[in-house]
């Protein structure tokens, strides 16, 4: 093995262990969050004081700088690969959260919570391999950005309207979906801004992505929790984890103008793993748990 080769390797494993280093703070800040939001009442589920109450407690805020931790490792991580071989890694956040809720709740999961959990990682995960996005640019004109943020926005709010109608299980589900939504927009907005900011400093302050992302991210953040309020992780969870990456790319090719690899063996890996997440989606929400009541009572801590 050449000097280059053993660099190159090194790299590589540098990359790997980042990338779940990352994906392991993402799963422990999941967990820390919903272990909080769920002794909430139902009754401030989507409002504002929801937000408030968790940020008073030291658990929610260690969830909270898990998540940054491993943003900044998965920032880290991007620094010596490309987002085709970082992203995959991160989407195992899923697989984490859920061990670690095993562990910290006592809790056996089953053969099909690790099948339903494998599904949506691994789907994640196939999806970004094979279609490895990639090039891009600012797009000539702010219209097409409007477009896709009321097209989203609308999608979001759409998913919203429909879970106020639904029961627990399913309502759970449908605002995480609408948070990894808002996420997948954020992702966007955030690569905009970065854009804007190669032209310099007042192009960044003069253009208004910078001000609408911190709705966005609020936004996504409520509709997170209230997920997590209504339902144990294993359902309140996935759906974020498909959904964001997901709404990621297609922005990116429908605004960045990013290219994805459309050859047969690509087209056929996409659909797989699209086909494996909605698959691992539905094993989770069919998964016996033991819910809070419409009247908002929660379950014991421990059969989460």
């Amino acid at each position: 093995m050449t000097d280059h080769d053993a660099e190159g390797s090194g790299a590589v494993i540098v990359t790997v262990v980042l990338g779940l280093a990352a994906a392991a703070l993402l799963g422990l800040g999941w967990v820390a969050q919903q272990h909080v939001a769920y002794t909430e009442p139902l009754g401030e589920m989507l409002h504002v004081r929801l937000l408030f109450d968790l940020a008073r407690k030291p658990i929610w805020l260690a969830g909270i700088a898990a998540m940054v931790g491993g943003q900044v490792l998965g920032a880290l991580a991007l620094r010596g690969a490309d987002v085709a071989r970082v992203e995959p890694l991160l989407a195992t956040n899923l697989i984490f959260a859920l061990a670690s809720a095993a562990l910290i709740y006592q809790e056996r999961l089953g053969a099909t919570e690790w099948l339903g959990a494998v599904l949506v990682s691994g789907g994640v995960a196939a999806f970004l391999l094979t279609g490895r996005p990639h090039g891009g640019g600012m797009p000539a004109s702010d219209t097409m950005l409007w477009v896709a943020v009321l097209i989203v926005a609308g999608v979001a709010a759409g998913m919203v309207a429909v879970a106020l109608r639904m029961p627990l299980q399913v309502k759970a589900m449908l605002l995480a979906g609408a948070a990894g939504t808002l996420y997948g927009l954020q992702d966007a907005l955030t690569r905009g801004s970065l854009l804007t900011l190669a032209r310099g400093p007042a192009a960044l302050f003069t253009s208004w992505q910078p001000y609408l992302l911190p709705v966005i991210a609020a936004t996504g953040i409520l509709l997170n929790q209230s997920a997590f309020d209504a339902a144990p992780l294993r359902i309140s969870l996935p759906a974020t984890t498909a959904t964001e990456p997901i709404i990621g790319i297609v922005l990116g090719v429908a605004i960045f103008g990013e290219q994805l690899h459309v050859d047969p063996p690509a087209l056929a890996g996409a659909v797989g793993g699209l086909v494996a997440l909605v698959a691992g989606i539905v094993i989770l929400g069919r998964s016996p748990f033991l819910a809070k009541s419409e009247q908002g009572q929660s379950a014991p801590p421990a059969r989460r």
